[in-house]
Parts: C-alpha cells; sequence; structure tokens
C-alpha cells in the first residue's frame, strides 16, 4: 500500500457532484490516501477550511474549482504563518481554467490529484493590490475585464473558454478604452488602453496569452498593453498576431502602479476590483506549490 500525506481538498460547490473526481477521490482513498473533503458555499469558506487545514496538520490543501477558487485558496493561504502553512496543490474544475493550463496541470482528474497531492513543492510568488487583495494567475482591465464579467454562467457552461469570445463578438458595443496612466522600474505610459494584462501567470480570459513570458517565480510581473490606436484593427490583430502589432506594448517589473482619473475595473483571477488608483507588487515566493516538473511558468 502507497504513502501518502495527509491532504485536504477544497472543492467548489458546482463540482460537488462530479462522479469522476468522486471515483478518484475514491481510488486513491483504497491506496491509502487520506482526503479530507470540504465544500464551498459562499465568500469566506475557503479561510474557514483552511484553518481547519492547519489544526489537522495536513501537508496539503488542494483548490478544487477555476481560477477563482484557486485565487482565493492561495490569498488564504499566504496569510497564514509560514511555519505551519500547507502546500498548495490545483485540482482543475472551472470553465476556463487559466493558471492550471498555463502550468500544465493535468486535465484528468486522476492525475491532477495525485500530482496535487505528492508533487514536488515549487515556492511561487502572489501578486497583492493595495496592499490587501491578491492575485496568483493575472489582473487584466479594460474590454476583455467587462467581457468575462458579462458572460452568461449558462454560456460558460455550455461552451467553456471560448464563450468569453463569442460573448465578447456580440458585445462590441463595449468596446472602449480606459484612459490611464502606468509606471513601473523603469517603465513609463499614459494613454488609452483597450485592454491591461499584467500577469504572475500567462493566460486569461479563456486562453488568451495576454503575458506570454510570464514566471511565477522570478519576483517580476509582467506587463502587456493594448492601445486603442485605429481600435477595431487593433483588437483582431491582438488576438491573432499579436507580436506584430504596433498596438502592443510590453514591460516587466517588480511592481506597477495604475492611475485611472476616471476609474476602471481590472479582474484579478475573476474577482472584480474598481477604483482610480491600483498599487500591485509581488510577495516573491510567498507560497509553495505543487507543479509539474516540466512547468513552463518556472524559471
Amino acid at each position: 500500500m502507497s504513502t501518502y500525506p495527509d491532504s485536504l481538498l477544497i472543492l467548489n460547490g458546482k463540482s460537488a457532484g462530479d462522479d469522476f473526481l468522486r471515483q478518484a477521490i475514491a481510488d486513491l482513498r483504497e491506496n491509502g490516501a487520506q482526503i479530507h473533503v470540504r465544500v464551498t458555499w459562499e465568500k469566506g469558506d475557503a479561510a474557514r477550511y483552511i484553518d481547519e487545514a492547519c489544526r489537522l496538520g495536513v501537508a496539503t490543501v488542494i483548490a478544487g474549482g477555476g481560477d477563482g477558487t484557486i485565487n482565493e485558496v492561495a490569498s488564504a493561504l499566504v496569510e497564514r504563518d509560514a511555519a505551519h502553512r500547507p502546500v498548495m496543490g490545483v485540482l482543475p474544475l472551472g470553465t476556463a481554467n487559466d493558471f492550471a493550463t498555463s502550468a500544465g496541470i493535468p486535465e484528468s482528474l486522476d492525475k491532477a490529484l495525485q500530482l496535487a497531492i505528492v508533487g514536488k513543492p515549487t515556492a511561487v510568488d502572489i501578486a497583492q493590490v493595495n496592499e490587501k487583495t491578491c492575485f496568483i494567475n493575472m489582473a487584466t482591465g479594460g474590454f476583455g475585464t467587462r467581457i468575462t464579467s458579462e458572460t452568461p454562467e449558462k454560456l460558460k457552461a455550455a461552451l467553456g473558454g471560448v464563450s468569453y469570445l463569442i460573448h465578447g463578438l456580440m458585445r462590441m458595443d463595449m468596446l472602449k478604452p480606459d484612459r490611464c496612466e502606468i509606471n513601473g522600474e523603469n517603465f513609463h505610459w499614459q494613454g488609452d488602453a483597450l485592454v491591461i494584462g499584467i500577469g504572475n501567470g500567462r493566460q486569461a480570459g479563456g486562453g488568451q496569452q495576454l503575458c506570454p513570458d510570464a514566471l511565477i517565480n522570478d519576483g517580476l510581473l509582467q506587463l502587456r498593453i493594448f492601445t486603442s490606436d485605429g481600435m477595431l484593427p487593433a483588437l483582431f490583430t491582438t488576438l491573432t498576431r499579436p507580436e506584430e502589432s504596433p498596438n502592443v506594448l510590453d514591460g516587466q517589473s517588480a511592481w506597477f502602479e495604475i492611475i485611472a482619473p476616471h476609474g476602471m475595473t481590472f479582474n484579478l483571477d475573476g474577482e472584480p476590483l474598481s477604483g482610480e488608483h491600483f498599487r500591485i507588487s509581488l510577495l516573491p515566493g510567498a507560497l509553495e506549490c505543487r507543479l509539474p516538473p516540466d512547468c513552463v511558468l518556472l524559471r
């Protein structure tokens, strides 16, 4: 019989009835794994379950859900004392699974669960906004944020990540830029932005590689701005050949500061945050996560 470290799975309530997941857990338990399962119902549940995980002394807390669930678990974990903090595992069960996909987490639930429990822990960075709200994958602002926040749940359930693109094409009336100023280390830009991506990870919005060179353990955030010059040509070139577009600006820094005089909204792994001023900085190596040994997000 194999020996597995104890773990606690924090499962998004939308995935509680997944028969394949139930079988994967049952198979591991038959092989000697001790897996506690807790289901979230409302905001704040993940933090309570992490408190329980610390009391139980489990080695791993597994985030079972989409990018929002992963972010909620990661954000709560970094608030715990590092000496007694469990490692985070990832079980992709959401609509887009942008973080899990770019990290190379297996789509097969049994393989993903195995990795989440026994994979090698790796220290990764976490981004913090205005010294309070965190994200592990990406902050996006502009047209893409408005689309992802308004895409109907039924459409996402039926079509997955492509639902964001379809809904975006249906809502071209929302295509308007945000006036802002962005500063970072050796970086300054001011103008009208159609889309802004600030990445610790690489992709958002159901598979869009907004920050294709980002690494989650290099102490740096990647920035990509899609300017509004020649708005429709800029949008379609951005979607198809961003490396060829004169409307795309890139930068990197350990922090970025965004000033939006008319206000704007950023989507932080599914959590909207509105305001006129955003200070985004990294907490280097703030969390240990079980990732594939060939994960392209690691330097």
